[in-house]
């Protein structure tokens, strides 16, 4: 487990955990990279928008082997949001909006996304 407080200067400090844990996973080139698209998305929403980067709190990241694959938890002391309530960035009327698309990558690189602890926690899964 890595945590940091919520600057985005500090990322590299996770990048580097995830790293070190892939090559110890042995985990493949391609999924490594999509592994950590999703830790950067869901790191720097938990800096950005769940701790509203406020230095004094953290983020917390644990990524776990589990029997089929590896499990990633990324969690801010932020109040949560919905993630049903993120607009769809296909759409035609949200193409051009800035932002809004972490989650929708998170949910297309990963093989299971959910949110818990009202959204403070997003919890990824990958197969490997």
């Amino acid at each position: 487990m890595v945590r940091i407080s919520s600057t985005p200067h500090n990322l590299s400090t996770v990048l580097t955990y995830v790293e070190q844990l892939s090559t110890k996973y042995r985990v493949a080139p391609d999924q490594h990279f999509e592994i950590m698209t999703c830790v950067t998305e869901a790191v720097n929403n938990a800096i950005v928008h769940g701790n509203k980067c406020d230095c004094s709190k953290i983020v917390e990241v644990r990524m776990l082997r589990q029997r089929d694959g590896i499990a990633v938890h990324v969690t801010d002391q932020g109040k949560g949001f919905d993630a049903e309530r993120i607009p769809d960035p296909t759409a035609s009327e949200n193409r051009m909006n800035i932002g809004g698309r972490g989650v929708y990558i998170m949910r297309q690189l990963s093989n299971k996304l959910q949110f818990l602890n009202n959204g403070s926690t997003v919890e990824m899964h990958f197969r490997v």
